[in-house]
């Protein structure tokens, strides 16, 4: 009897669907059943060669060698990985397998995974296509039973190596362009580099911001405050201090008349749910979690939980099939939270309602939505609590009714000038009682009323006038960048290509702006990991490196634009309207014209973090760089690739101002320092700590921290909880 292998992305995965398709005997990685044969991948075992793959000349980087345009690029096995492709392979080519089903994540990179092994392990077996939306029993068994033929997403391949292989012409060559050129570390591409452009943009309009001086004037009645406006622009502040001095000296003595009171009921829908962007902007605000950290809990919350479907989604939409579904998922995440919401919901049908149900808004994976797996809270650890709880207080948001409110606007007169007043009665919280009717963590439609209670007025009233204020302020600059924000402008990067078309702005609002929900994360930590961004705070600035590097990148690489065209053209192969080699024959010819501006530059590149420490391979003097978890020496020649941590930022806060306190020196000399002058050395501080009695931490313990941290992963663990929760004395 022949057997069919089923391609899984991750093992954890590939575990759930040997479960649900019975496959129990365990291979050399594989679980193998009587019609299924379960395998997996790890991520890519598979990817483009390097250079020298094509040519020995290109092990040493030479700016005259540039640039590189194999006729073909090559595929090569991932070393690391190298062992599971072999696992992989051995189930793929066996006689007695006749199909493969691709069970790869169900996006444009999940296919490139599957494919790629397939290609590379010379596999011409009939494919078909799993696509589901969350790894639950009953969505594989749904999944299984409507398998989609793979030709259905060949066109969906060919868009995934296409924007593969051009990421490799151009970010390469341009890369190794800049770094020969100028022997710097210099990393550029298509997503980074306009990226790094927006911020360094953000901080240009700050730096040249002149402030402006405005007045306004606000007459207080009893229980009333009424706010002057002008009367042909309505607006509520000018910036000329003469004209409010006039209206003042006009008015003083006189009484207000109300002209007109007008009442209307208003409804609000609460916010959409969540794609990737947005959860990973919220708990960035919320919880001060960065993008890539949050990406990485919604992947256990998905793949180890199963509490909640896909992640990297770039809808906040559901489609109409998921609406019979929706009843179990409400009970499945009754934890005890939310109880007497859920109660409300479960009393009548749940209706579909346009603001959350869209097909023709749903692409490759609805909204993150909770699954109908119930979950054990405390089986989830404190930061996956978190996200969870976001997820299941939005979901359930949309399925309550709307926010309902009486606004009312009171218009009044004294002498000439018109005044006004808004009010807001609240007629049901609907939605909002989720969050207690605070929405300083979530962003509410409609919300703009100002919040004053009305005393009960009529038109014609005549209204004594207790005070008469000029109020004054100064506009401000735009905000820095936090990882919040800058996830909006990377998503909605339209605002930041002036001199663009208005076409191309609209392209790249369409093809969902800089990188994708799946990459934006990782692209963020590159800038952090090269140096070219560092973090003040929560604040993103832009380093020295950073601005030099947009002096000497090609124009257009610094341009939202050439994303937007790219995409729209990979979105055209998808769909089959434009083949894949036409596309890479423009990349190439891109490639030639971005290598010869760079060669022909007569700019100039200089390291302005110089240390006086010499470099102990090399003897170079050493560069200080910030990183995202804390200072490091690393030496300035590219070839010698030195580097030495000698501050790191933990989560053990200062007992005096309360910032993140950095850890510096070496061995027992390390020590606890903040800003402000507070130091504890680290010896005295896991003494006290094993005295204290309340959080087991040992030396080791916090070494093993310590070292996580600088691998620049999630801390997702007791330890860096407990360090977080600290109050040094």
């Amino acid at each position: 009897m022949s057997k069919i292998v089923v391609l899984a992305e991750k093992p954890s995965v590939g575990r759930d669907l040997a479960r649900v398709l019975q496959c129990n005997i365990k291979g050399n990685g594989y679980l193998e059943g009587p019609k299924y044969i379960v395998t997996w991948a790890l991520g890519h075992l598979v990817t483009l060669a390097d250079p020298e793959a094509y040519d020995e000349k290109y092990k040493a980087w030479r700016l005259e060698d540039l640039p590189m345009l194999p006729p073909e690029l090559k595929l090569v096995v991932i070393k690391q990985t190298g062992k599971q492709f072999s696992a992989v392979k051995e189930q793929l080519s066996r006689k007695d397998v006749s199909e493969v089903v691709i069970a790869t994540d169900a996006g444009r990179e999940g296919e490139l995974v599957a494919r790629w092994i397939l290609e590379k392990a010379h596999i011409n077996k009939p494919v078909k296509r799993l696509w589901i939306s969350s790894v639950t029993d009953k969505a594989i068994r749904d999944g299984f039973s409507s398998l989609k033929p793979g030709k259905e997403y060949e066109n969906l391949y060919a868009s995934a190596v296409a924007r593969s292989e051009s990421d490799w012409l151009v970010g390469i060559n341009a890369t190794r362009a800049l770094t020969t050129k100028y022997n710097a570390q210099l990393s550029c591409g298509r997503v980074q580099t306009p990226t790094l452009a927006i911020i360094a943009g953000r901080e240009a309009e700050i730096k040249n911001f002149q402030p402006r001086t405005y007045y306004g004037i606000t007459a207080t009645a009893e229980r009333l405050k009424l706010t002057w406006q002008e009367a042909k622009s309505k607006e509520s502040r000018t910036f000329e201090k003469v004209v409010c001095d006039k209206i003042i000296t006009a008015i003083t003595g006189k009484k207000a008349e109300v002209i007109d009171v007008h009442k209307v009921s208003k409804k609000a829908f609460s916010p959409a749910l969540y794609d990737l962007t947005e959860l990973q902007r919220d708990a960035n605000k919320m919880f001060g979690f960065s993008a890539k950290e949050t990406l990485s809990i919604m992947q256990k919350l998905y793949e180890t939980h199963k509490a909640l479907t896909y992640p990297r989604t770039d809808s906040r939409y559901l489609s109409t099939d998921i609406v019979e579904t929706l009843k179990d998922r409400v009970k499945a995440c009754d934890t005890g939270l939310y109880s007497r919401q859920i109660l409300k919901i479960l009393k009548a049908p749940i209706k579909a309602g346009s603001h959350f149900v869209d097909n023709g808004r749903v692409s490759d994976h609805h909204a993150i939505i909770p699954t109908e797996q119930a979950v054990v809270l405390n089986s989830l650890t404190d930061k996956e609590k978190k996200i969870y709880e976001l997820v299941v207080r939005r979901f359930l948001a949309v399925l309550c009714p709307p926010f309902e409110y009486e606004e009312t606007t009171v218009k009044a007169q004294i002498g000439n000038e018109l005044f006004s007043a808004k009010g807001k009665t609240v007629s049901a919280l609907g939605w909002r009682e989720l969050y207690n009717n605070n929405l300083d963590e979530e962003e509410a439609a409609d919300d703009h009323a100002v919040e004053q209670t009305l005393p009960h007025l009529n038109k014609g009233d005549i209204l004594p006038i207790n005070a008469i204020v000029l109020t004054k302020g100064e506009t401000k600059p735009p905000a820095l960048f936090t990882e919040a924000s800058l996830l909006s402008a990377m998503e909605n990067p339209a605002k930041y290509m002036s001199g663009e078309s208005q076409a191309l702005k609209q392209i790249i609002g369409q093809t969902g702006g800089l990188g994708t929900v799946a990459t934006r994360a990782d692209i963020i930590e590159k800038l952090f990991s090269s140096f070219v961004i560092e973090k003040k705070g929560k604040d993103i600035l832009i380093t020295s490196k950073g601005k030099q590097l947009l002096e000497l990148a090609p124009s257009d690489l610094k341009s939202p634009a050439l994303t937007a065209e790219w995409e729209q053209k990979l979105s055209a192969i998808a769909k089959g309207q434009l083949k894949k080699q036409a596309f890479i024959a423009e990349i190439k010819q891109y490639t030639q014209v971005i290598i010869r501006e760079i060669k022909n530059s007569q700019e100039q590149f200089k390291h302005d973090n110089v240390t006086r420490t010499r470099c102990p391979e090399c003897g170079k003097y050493l560069l200080e760089v910030n990183g995202k978890k804390g200072k490091s020496l690393v030496c300035q020649d590219r070839e010698c690739g030195y580097r030495k941590n000698v501050a790191q930022v933990t989560n053990a806060r200062c007992p005096n101002c309360h910032k993140k306190l950095e850890l510096r020196g070496e061995g027992d000399a390390r020590a606890f320092v903040c800003g402000c002058g507070y130091r504890e050395k680290l010896a005295v501080f896991t003494e006290r700590k094993k005295k204290e009695g309340d959080t087991k931490i040992s030396k080791k313990d916090v070494s093993r921290y310590l070292k996580e941290q600088q691998e620049d992963k999630p801390i997702n663990n007791a330890l860096a909880e407990a360090l977080a929760k600290l109050k040094l004395q």
